[in-house]
């Protein structure tokens, strides 16, 4: 009653054990593929990390640093300035982590939120009422006057080359974990159990238990049982090619270290242009907000303080530079694993599973 090892000599095997061998052969590829998956994987998996934190530090930095701009040349609005600016910072982590939003609408709306205080603190300093439908009348004035000039839009253009980059590999990276998690659970038609069995199991029935299938042999079964994983191919080389481009984006002209770095110094240009055009901006600001309750005798031109920008950008991208060596280490890895799919079969059939340097093995029927 065998199915999968008829042979013309006496048997030791039943139909129960073919059964056996065939759940045997199902877990034992599916270790094999884990075991070939887990150094890709393990890569994959600890450049997601070391992305991540040095992202997150990275954020943290240009936050503080962005904060102390308004601590040391804003002080009259610093207090209330916090929120926005860890505002605007979320939103550009959130982003990058694959959330529905836009680095314009983030900056935009931290700038919206940036004109009433400008406003009301240094342009006009001597403004009591900032009632809630005095200062949404402000931020929605921002979007038709435009106070920051090209600053704002500045900030816009530098951050999204840079944060796209970044938002494109961190999508990237858990793909290929997706891709690696897939395959690794791949159901084994029955053809290919029978076939699998055939190879490592039936030599068993005739008590020839040392025997391992011919290399050849080994390599066309693997090929049938592992078509459809085979036929990533083209797109894991594709996929590999993207992963270098969006690593030399990153490391090239869109640098995200510089990028966020340089959020301080926009902010603090857009400010000063908002102060230097004061008059023409309360004009018309009155003209569609109305004017707000004012104490006497405090003049705006006071508040101007020009602030260069602090050399430590240029020791935090030092510092960083640790984060383009683990890109470049990463890709170079990444690039050994071209052929990863297009080879799994030899790679599944190295080792002890097959005989070499021997003169006989088994072909499926025989010892030859």
């Amino acid at each position: 009653d065998l199915q999968i090892c008829q042979h013309r000599a006496p048997t030791c095997c039943t139909k129960k054990m073919e059964e056996s061998y065939q759940a045997a052969v199902r877990r034992e590829r599916t270790q094999s593929i884990q075991t070939l998956n887990f150094e890709l994987k393990y890569m994959i998996v600890g450049h997601i990390t070391a992305f991540q934190e040095a992202f997150e530090s990275l954020l943290r930095f240009a936050e503080n640093h962005t904060s102390s701009l308004f601590e040391t040349a804003y002080r009259p609005m610093a207090k209330e300035a916090a929120e926005p600016v860890k505002e605007l910072f979320t939103d550009l982590s959130l982003y990058i982590l694959g959330a529905e939003t836009t680095v314009e609408s983030a900056v935009l709306r931290f700038f919206d939120s940036l004109f009433p205080l400008v406003y009301s603190r240094l342009i006009n300093p001597g403004i009591t009422d900032l009632s809630e439908d005095y200062t949404e009348c402000l931020r929605l004035t921002r979007q038709d006057i435009n106070p920051f000039g090209r600053y704002s839009k500045n900030v816009v253009t530098e951050l999204s080359k840079s944060l796209w980059a970044s938002r494109m590999l961190s999508q990237a990276l858990s793909l290929g974990i997706e891709v690696i998690n897939t395959t690794e659970h791949v159901a084994l038609t029955k053809e290919c159990s029978k076939a699998l069995v055939k190879m490592q199991y039936c030599p068993h029935c005739q008590g020839l238990t040392l025997i391992r299938p011919c290399v050849g042999y080994c390599l066309n079964v693997m090929r049938g049982c592992l078509a459809s994983v085979s036929e990533l191919d083209a797109q894991w080389r594709e996929y590999i090619s993207t992963l270098e481009y969006l690593t030399n984006e990153m490391a090239a002209s869109h640098d995200l270290e510089i990028a966020l770095t340089g959020i301080r110094n926009s902010i603090n240009e857009a400010i000063l242009h908002a102060q230097l055009n004061g008059p023409q901006l309360s004009a018309t600001v009155d003209k569609v907000c109305g004017q707000p309750r004012q104490q006497e005798g405090i003049l705006s031109s006071d508040n101007i303080v020009p602030v260069k920008e602090v050399t430590a950008t240029q020791t935090f991208v030092m510092a960083h530079t640790s984060l383009n060596n683990k890109r470049r280490e990463f890709i170079n890895y990444m690039k050994r694993s071209r052929t990863f799919y297009a080879s799994i079969a030899e790679r599944l059939c190295d080792g002890d599973l097959v005989m070499r340097d021997s003169s006989t093995c088994w072909n499926g029927e025989d010892v030859v």
